[in-house]
């Protein structure tokens, strides 16, 4: 059900935009999920380690059926906006205690299967969702994207809660003290906002907010992620910082592909969601063959999804322009799309194997909390540059701009990790 949502309303916002006169607040509906999703991370991870995966699973699933019933209804963009950030609150509980249960249930060598298995739930709301929202797009209406999926969700937790709770006991070690987590994930997702908020409207009052947030993100990261994560230390803070970049790169860029081909090349709702879903069957195809990978070092998989990535993106710079190749971004983001099934699940392997077992479900939030605020921050600041770039000739001019900063910050990404695997294999 998250990722038949993801889908749904990569394709729909367009459309979502322009009827509730929103499209100046386009890219907040991505940032505000995931500034919410930060702090539903950090909860979920501490009530896992504290009394088992089931207690966050059973609260996010409701919560996040909540946010859909308001977006379906929502009158106007602010309130929209709202019902995403309810979404990202719910959504963002449920990766972690899935993290630690696969921890718990399966053994260390097949941990790169479950994720791939985990992976596989994509594939049919990548095949049917795009798809299948801009139909309802069209030819319903596009509140129906979000209402017909809360009664499956409230449904899915109703089948899912026995089993849950059978797997989902209170673990038997104690975890570590961190004081101050759950004030540290309210800072960063308020501090995301403000900063995206003051890149979209500058101004000397925004240059001095900026500078705050700035300054209140960077103190409350280092209570979030691992120590080490911010210069690249090698094992769990590398491949925590790995996967921020990751995410911020591949749907920062994701999210304008839709908005390109409706605005600049004229295709329908429908039309503009296929090529996430080639995306989304190349990350499950890419996490599938991961799975099966022994000779090669997480560490080398990472890097080598960086790669994909960026060869990805490079087609959405090849789109932006209205003499741009379209119908090329279906192969590119295919590309991109297996970059990041075999460079997630390989961060989620290596993170989980270097993880004590009290520590598990911190250090998978904080994997999720650097996809998260990753992301919230990339999109953000990368809406801001769009807006600031756009003009009556160009109007995508910023997205070709964004699309060569976000090349770059994908070759710094496996540029890190690559490094990283020669320090541990000099065992320095």
């Amino acid at each position: 059900m998250v990722a038949f949502e993801a889908m749904g309303v990569a394709t729909a916002l367009p459309t979502i935009a322009a009827e509730l006169d929103g499209q100046r607040w386009y890219s907040w509906a991505f940032t505000l999920f995931m500034a919410a999703s930060a702090v539903g991370t950090v909860f979920a991870g501490r009530l896992a380690d504290r009394h088992g995966p089931a207690l966050p699973l059973l609260l996010a699933l409701p919560l996040f059926a909540a946010g859909l019933l308001l977006a379906g209804a929502a009158p106007n963009m602010s309130v929209l906006l709202l019902a995403r950030a309810l979404q990202g609150l719910g959504g963002g509980s449920i990766a972690v205690p899935l993290y630690v249960m696969i921890a718990r249930v399966y053994p260390q060598r097949h941990h790169p299967r479950a994720f791939g298995a985990m992976s596989a739930a994509w594939v049919l709301p990548s095949l049917l969702g795009p798809a299948l929202s801009g139909l309802i797009t069209e030819q319903l209406h596009w509140r129906w994207v979000f209402l017909g999926l809360a009664p499956f969700v409230l449904l899915g937790a109703v089948l899912l809660a026995p089993t849950i709770r059978r797997a989902g006991s209170k673990p038997e070690t104690r975890p570590t003290a961190r004081p101050g987590l759950l004030p540290a994930a309210l800072g960063a997702g308020f501090g995301t906002v403000v900063l995206n908020w003051s890149a979209d409207h500058p101004s000397l009052l925004s240059a001095v907010l900026g500078v705050a947030a700035t300054v209140s993100l960077w103190v409350c990261i280092r209570v979030l992620l691992p120590t080490g994560t911010l210069s690249a230390r090698p094992g769990i803070p590398v491949m925590v910082l790995a996967r921020g970049l990751l995410a911020g790169v591949f749907f920062t860029a994701e999210a304008f592909i839709p908005l390109v081909l409706t605005v600049v090349h004229g295709y329908s709702a429908m039309l503009a969601g296929i090529p996430l879903t080639v995306a989304s069957l190349g990350w499950s195809l890419g996490s599938f063959w991961q799975g099966r990978q022994g000779r090669f070092s997480r560490e080398h998989l990472v890097a080598s999804g960086f790669v994909l990535v960026v060869v990805g993106v490079l087609g959405v710079a090849l789109l932006a322009p209205e003499w741009g190749a379209d119908r090329a971004i279906f192969l590119f983001w295919s590309i991109a799309g297996a970059g990041m099934g075999v460079s997630v699940s390989s961060t989620a392997v290596r993170v989980l194997g270097l993880s004590d077992q009290a520590e598990r479900g911190f250090n998978s939030a904080a994997l999720q909390i650097s996809d998260m605020l990753g992301q919230a921050l990339l999109i953000g600041l990368g809406g801001a540059l769009v807006n600031l770039l756009a003009s009556t000739r160009e109007p995508t001019l910023g997205v070709a701009v964004l699309a060569g900063l976000l090349m770059v910050t994908g070759s710094l990404g496996a540029r890190l990790v690559a490094r990283s695997r020669g320090i541990i294999l000099d065992g320095r």
